[in-house]
Order: C-alpha cells, then sequence, then structure tokens
C-alpha cells in the first residue's frame, strides 16, 4: 500500500512508511534441560514464547512504541526442538493496517556443535496492535515491502486478515441466533 493510499484509508494524516528490513530481527537461543518438556524435547510453550518474544519486538520497531498480542494465528510446529539445538526466531512485519500489523515468524534450529544447515522447526502469524501510553490503540506507519517475497507475504496476510474477520463475524451470528432460539450457553 502506498503512502497516499494509506492516508485515503484511514483519513489520518500522513505517516511515513517503513521498508520490510527496518524491523526484522532475529532472536537466538540455546535450549537447555530446563526448556524440556515430559518428552524430553523442547516444550511448544517456551518456542511460542520466543516467537512472542521477537514478534513484539519487530511490532515495536515498526510502530515506534509499545505494541500488545492481539492474536496468534497458525503456530506450526514442524519438527521437535532438542536440548543443545540452538534456534533461531526470525521475524517480520508482513502487512499493516490503521492501528494493528501482522508479523510473520520462521522458527529454525541447528546443534549448537555443529556446523549443518539450520532446519524450519517451525513457523506463526501473530497480530499486534498498537498501544499509546493508556493502552488505546495508536496508528502505525505504513509497511513497505521490498522483495517479491515481502509482496506475497504482504498479499498472503491480506488473505488471512479476511479470514479472521469472516470466521469472527460467522462466530458471532451464530450465537446471536443461537440466543435468539432461547439457547443458553
Amino acid at each position: 500500500m502506498t503512502d497516499q493510499a494509506f492516508v485515503a484509508e484511514t483519513g489520518t494524516a500522513e505517516i511515513p512508511g517503513k521498508p520490510t528490513s527496518a524491523s526484522r530481527t532475529t532472536l537466538s537461543h540455546i535450549m537447555t534441560h530446563n526448556d524440556t518438556n515430559l518428552l524430553g524435547t523442547v516444550h511448544g510453550g517456551v518456542i511460542m514464547k520466543l516467537v512472542d518474544d521477537a514478534a513484539g519486538a519487530v511490532a515495536g520497531r515498526h510502530s515506534g512504541g509499545p505494541a500488545v498480542t492481539a492474536s496468534m494465528d497458525e503456530m506450526v510446529f514442524l519438527e521437535p526442538v532438542r536440548v543443545g539445538d540452538l534456534v533461531h526466531v526470525k521475524a517480520q512485519v508482513n502487512w499493516t493496517g490503521r492501528t494493528s500489523m501482522e508479523v510473520g515468524v520462521r522458527v529454525l534450529a541447528e546443534r549448537w556443535n555443529e556446523s549443518t544447515p539450520p532446519t524450519q522447526v517451525g513457523s506463526a502469524y501473530l497480530v499486534f496492535a498498537a498501544v499509546d501510553a493508556d493502552g488505546k490503540p495508536r496508528v502505525v506507519p505504513p509497511v513497505q515491502p521490498e522483495t517479491e517475497r515481502d509482496k506475497r507475504r504482504y498479499q498472503e496476510a491480506q488473505i488471512r486478515r479476511t479470514h479472521r474477520l469472516a470466521r469472527r463475524r460467522a462466530i458471532k451470528e451464530l450465537r446471536e441466533q443461537r440466543a435468539a432460539e432461547g439457547h443458553e450457553d
């Protein structure tokens, strides 16, 4: 989205856009025995926290201030992570709305003491809302995709947003219908 389109869509004063690379970050962490579950692999919640930490840093960088997690979509675990793995969590802003941002995250793992290429072990999409000091939503700069990959991610993020909103609307309508029919939840 161009800066002009952002102004037209939001009706706000022009906020300069930021390129995708401006807030992209990688968080790396060595997994230890403290991170394991009962199966002896790294607990999914540990990975989810790293994902949220990296995504939050990216959202704060892009928006220029505090941002809070609004939702997490499609957290996918592809391979188990083991003690001794060096985990890299790579995050970037894929899409921006008026006050929200979608952050895409890839999780890679490699053995800490081997020089083999990292393997993708997970991915997730999170939505963050930028907030002011009072916790009220604030406007974010539009993201400016730089590469063809960034442009594809932007388009895919728009599809995910459309699906999130449609799902939310359908659930609300179903609940209203059931309430009108006298069903209690």
